[in-house]
């Protein structure tokens, strides 16, 4: 079973198609953005992350068919402003959505994995809590908390055969690139080595591995083609 956040728009949708293509059954949570499955293993609801209330009552209206739970949590949002010009509210916006969020799914899962001594936790961090870029502070500290969040819950649930684990992704051909200008795309091209974007097939590929790998647990993976 996988459960997919942000799953109407970019890495969300395309790994809840490329699962739902495998014949996986998924429950994909979407916000804002309407969608329809055209696979009969595949449903759709729509949640906002930030209220721990829906999420709960979504849960327990579901909990009698989940096993064996892959938790994939991809919903997030971008705030860009400098820190001296920063709408306060929009810039808690972001915090609430990519880390409050992604908490609230968490602990609202967990307690029925360790019931059934099982599941994959999977957090799509950034390059840029590392790589430091104006104008990003919201996001940067966003994805920058989920690391020591998925470092304690890793250790408190390990011998549960749970496990939790940080892709820190670059600059790929899915997610938020579409919200960079042209010219800076080029510039961010030239910093990779291969001079290229990270393809999906890569992200997918890098999310069956932390799904089938136990022993990999607590840790960052990036996915950036080394760039520096």
């Amino acid at each position: 079973m996988i459960i997919i956040t942000g799953a109407s728009k970019g890495i969300g949708k395309y790994l809840c198609d490329e699962y739902s293509k495998k014949d996986f059954d998924i429950y994909g949570i979407y916000n804002s953005t309407f969608i329809e499955s055209s696979y009969p293993k595949t449903k759709f609801s729509k949640l906002n992350t930030t209220n721990y209330d829906e999420i709960l009552a979504w849960f327990q209206e579901v909990k009698p068919y989940l096993k064996d739970i892959t938790l994939i949590n991809c919903a997030g949002i971008n705030y860009n402003s400098f820190a001296h010009k920063a709408d306060v509210r929009k810039w808690k916006e972001v915090i609430d959505v990519n880390l409050i969020g992604t908490f609230n799914m968490i602990n609202v899962l967990l307690p029925f994995m360790r019931e059934q001594s099982f599941g994959r936790i999977i957090n799509f961090g950034s390059v840029v809590a590392e790589l430091p870029s104006p104008g990003i502070s919201a996001y940067a500290a966003s994805k920058s908390a989920l690391y020591g969040m998925a470092k304690s819950i890793a250790v408190e649930n390990a011998t549960k055969g749970i496990t939790i684990n940080n892709v820190n992704l670059g600059y790929s051909e899915l997610g938020m690139i579409s919200e960079v200008p042209e010219k800076f795309l080029e510039d961010i091209k030239k910093r990779i080595p291969s001079n290229k974007l990270c393809k999906p097939s890569d992200i997918f590929n890098t999310i069956e591995y932390l799904r089938n790998t136990e022993y990999v647990n607590g840790a960052e993976i990036n996915i950036n083609g080394g760039i520096i």
